[in-house]
């Protein structure tokens, strides 16, 4: 089954940088690649587009391979259930980045999208690893960090192992 993603801003700073300075630039380009033969929905969050816009435009971005999201009230309730499960945010996390990374959360769970590639460990997956372990999200994010593995669009989660895109 080929696997929604959506894919975070941190990502997507990694995918498009021109010079190369990102330490995960070539794994971002490895997963979008992979995204891309496969023919995988790929999620474009309006979140998303607000935090790109402000260092650089949005239209450096391979835009005509995303489904667009817009954020809508049904997003907005649910960012405000997972941050009320959340209880806030851990000292020292930034609230505004925060906030912008449980919208994100909150979008892919109402659209039913259940991954989400990142680049940022020290809040969005850290987060969203909180909800899923504690069984309160059914969302699973890919930190760049952990290198490129195809197995890890895995719906089931299973890494490692050898992971075919071919329909049966």
């Amino acid at each position: 089954m080929k696997a929604p993603v959506l894919l975070d801003t941190s990502f997507l700073i990694s995918l498009v940088n021109r010079e190369n300075n990102r330490n995960n630039h070539d794994v971002a380009k490895e997963y979008y690649k992979l995204l891309l033969a496969q023919q995988s929905p790929i999620y474009f969050s309006a979140i998303v587009a607000a935090e790109i816009a402000i260092k650089q435009p949005i239209t450096d971005l391979p835009l005509k391979n995303f489904r667009h999201i817009p954020f809508n009230i049904p997003h907005s309730v649910e960012a405000a259930r997972i941050w009320n499960l959340l209880g806030g945010h851990d000292s020292g996390d930034n609230r505004s980045v925060v906030k912008d990374d449980v919208k994100i959360m909150a979008q892919a769970l109402h659209e039913g999208i259940p991954l989400i590639l990142t680049e940022d460990a020290s809040t969005l997956y850290k987060y969203c690893e909180r909800l899923r372990v504690s069984n309160n999200l059914n969302i699973r994010a890919i930190k760049l960090a952990d290198g490129f593995d195809a197995s890890a669009l895995r719906l089931d989660g299973q890494k490692g192992v050898e992971f075919s895109f071919e329909e049966p």
